[in-house]
């Protein structure tokens, strides 16, 4: 790839490229296409943040409940390389360029090429943030929500492309980008699910002692001991007012450091002033949330994993310090697996908002093994966690590269 001057080329090309690119209208590029669908073909979908489906969706795999008439006749017939639009969601980018044939809602436009552009390339450029801007801008109604884009409006947006072939190498690239995306992502999602299941299948069950996977040599029955015996909890801050955070030496772990971590450091705190009153959290000392907006989300837990002087615990939450015996990693997941997370959820009281008695959760039994398998449990769990973490990583920053490069090599 080659840098270029701004104008009618883009930042960044590929080498061999250096003709201007030719701005046009989408009317002079793109033609209405009306044509009825039929029953054998797949209902479509258009979607803000991944376009348009490759099969029909079911209502699990949309996130909601879909009314799809029994009459398909009025539906509308789109072939490969066609661009659908939402009319009404045009202008939050609801949009994409047919990658099969099939038939979409009589509410979208529909819209097949000319031969000056390659559909792969109109997919990647018509979704960017720049034209989606011209649609927004292009689309009328009384609110945000009632707008919308008909076809006298979408034939005026501006766009520039370069010669087919660059198109196609354009395209090529942003597909390569995406399939790799895609891997990551997939892996993440692989991870997550095998996390979920070994949280449950790791950990005795209620009425068990000892649990249906285990590493080798491991054969002694676990312990079930009321948390409260395992060690002592303290309440978190007391006696403040908004005027008191935001500033001075200390930190204090947040209610989402708590929520969203097994395993907390010095990244989920904020600051406060010292305060000798409150009571410090020390390394392996336990976080429980206190209330939440529904019950299977109330009472999540997570250790402490820093080791600094003046750190202390947000009001929402109380902590807990463990016996020395405790593993910090095993404490981390065995108060995450599904065992005491069922037995956290029918603690939960209240109806908008709900919350936990500390006292009953220091009454919840938990199995503790050996210190030995607590060891190979905490670490089996960390490693995959950060297995987990990478994967993310890794999405987060190739989506970053595919945004960079959706301005660089575009006009």
């Amino acid at each position: 790839m080659t840098d270029q001057t701004e104008g009618t080329v883009p930042k960044i090309r590929f080498k061999g490229y250096d003709a201007p690119w030719v701005p046009k209208k989408l009317g002079q590029i793109y033609a209405e296409r009306n044509e009825r669908g039929n029953d054998s073909l797949p209902i479509l979908s258009v979607s803000i943040h991944s376009g348009i489906s490759t099969g029909e969706l079911s209502n699990e795999a949309l996130g909601k409940k879909v009314r799809r008439s029994k009459d398909k006749s009025l539906y509308k017939h789109v072939r490969s390389g066609d661009l659908v639009l939402n009319m009404m969601r045009a202008w939050q980018g609801a949009l994409g360029v047919a990658k099969t044939e099939g038939m979409v809602s009589p509410a979208y436009l529909t819209a097949t090429p000319d031969d000056t552009v390659y559909p792969l390339f109109m997919d990647c450029g018509l979704r960017r943030p720049q034209v989606v801007a011209q649609m927004n801008k292009l689309s009328y109604g009384v609110t945000d929500f009632r707008k919308r884009l008909y076809w006298d409006s979408f034939v005026r947006v501006q766009f520039a492309a370069p010669s087919v072939p660059e198109q196609q190498k354009i395209a090529s690239y942003f597909s390569d980008l995406d399939s790799m995306i895609a891997l990551h992502q997939r892996k993440h999602e692989k991870l997550l699910v095998l996390r979920s299941v070994m949280l449950q299948k790791m950990f005795p069950q209620p009425g068990s002692a000892v649990p249906e996977v285990r590493f080798a040599n491991f054969t002694s029955p676990w312990d079930s001991v009321p948390l409260g015996k395992l060690g002592q909890p303290y309440a978190g801050l007391f006696g403040k007012t908004k005027e008191d955070f935001g500033c001075g030496d200390a930190r204090f772990v947040t209610y989402m450091g708590v929520f969203s971590n097994a395993i907390s450091g010095p990244a989920d705190t904020e600051a406060i002033g010292v305060d000798r009153s409150q009571n410090e959290v020390k390394t392996g000392d336990v976080m429980f949330t206190i209330s939440s907006e529904t019950p299977e989300e109330v009472g999540m837990s997570s250790v402490w994993s820093g080791g600094e002087a003046n750190v202390y615990l947000n009001s929402f939450c109380f902590g807990f310090r463990p016996l020395a015996s405790l593993r910090s990693e095993f404490m981390a997941y065995v108060l995450r697996a599904s065992a005491f997370r069922s037995r956290v959820r029918v603690l939960a009281q209240g109806i908008s908002r709900y919350n936990i008695s500390k006292a009953k959760v220091m009454n919840i039994p938990i199995g503790v093994p050996t210190e030995e398998e607590q060891e190979r449990i905490g670490m089996y769990f960390c490693a995959l966690d950060g297995l987990i973490a990478k994967h993310a990583t890794q999405v987060q920053k190739l989506r970053q590269i595919k945004s960079a490069c959706l301005e660089a090599m575009f006009v």
